[in-house]
């Protein structure tokens, strides 16, 4: 059945306001990232007088750019990978098994996604404080503390997630490798694995993109040598000024990685967030 010409035109409008909308805040981070500062501090133009790659330049050496890129990939991948490990087994074990407090455990898991980061923030500054005077291991300002406090955001939604992923896997396929030789572990990671790759890539990408832009324990957890992007774009506007154009594009750059890895996955992504959502 053929669609009316108004619901096509309708659509078209819609889309195009809609892809208008989204792109004009790129159109102006890019815009202004390619001026002189004195341009960007001055009224707005959406055609610009003139361009200058100059603040792409000076943005490695206005603030330790490259030191920040150098930490936030460190702690994001760690962040990630770790959060991925814990929540292939603790999903399979949910999903595979009939334990006493299953049930609890889910509930409890995913409940943890109803608080706000920031009534973390204290519990956790504490605990590391109180870790790194008793035990002389520094969690607090370290990457490590960084890290574990990464995981404990990521991994309750990653293991909910790859849950219903390995629910829809069928258990034949389990029970397969078993009758050949397989032990759980075995089933696990020649069958089971492979067959939520689109579920653990989707895991991943969220683990990665929570940790990469992540503010608030950032800037209260990591020191000079320790800070992420995210805190150190906050370098580039000083007591007298603010360098905008730095700033633009900074937060390009900053954005690169993550935009790039979204492109690359996207058909994975959609896959691993759709999974299990019709029974």
């Amino acid at each position: 059945m053929a669609q009316p010409k108004s619901f096509l035109w309708t659509r078209r409008i819609f889309l195009t306001l809609l892809t208008a909308f989204t792109l004009a805040p790129v159109y102006v981070m890019l815009s202004s990232s390619l001026k002189p500062l004195q341009d960007v501090q001055g009224s707005f133009r959406w055609i610009p007088s003139g361009f200058t790659v100059r603040p792409y330049i000076d943005i490695w050496h206005t603030v330790p750019l490259a030191k920040y890129f150098v930490n936030s990939v460190i702690v994001s991948v760690s962040a990630t990978v770790a959060s991925v490990a814990v929540a292939i087994f603790a999903a399979y074990a949910v999903s595979r098994y009939r334990f006493r407090g299953r049930k609890f455990f889910t509930v409890t898991v995913l409940s943890t996604q109803m608080f706000p980061g920031i009534l973390f923030l204290l519990p956790l500054f504490l605990i590391f404080v109180n870790i790194g005077n008793s035990t002389g291991i520094a969690l607090y300002g370290s990457r490590g503390g960084l890290i574990l406090t990464y995981l404990t955001f990521s991994l309750p939604f990653s293991i909910w997630m790859l849950v219903g992923y390995f629910d829809s896997i069928p258990r034949d396929l389990d029970e397969a490798a078993m009758v050949d030789g397989c032990g759980p572990l075995g089933a696990l990671f020649r069958v089971v694995v492979p067959a939520a790759v689109p579920g653990i890539v989707a895991v991943s990408v969220y683990a990665f993109m929570t940790a990469w832009g992540e503010v608030l324990f950032a800037s209260v957890m990591t020191n000079d040598t320790t800070r992420t992007l995210a805190v150190g774009l906050q370098g580039y506007a000083t007591q007298t000024d603010v360098y905008w154009n730095q700033v633009m594009a900074a937060s390009l750059v900053v954005s690169v990685p993550v935009v790039a890895g979204f492109l690359l996955l996207q058909r994975y992504l959609v896959v691993g967030l759709t999974a299990g959502a019709v029974k």
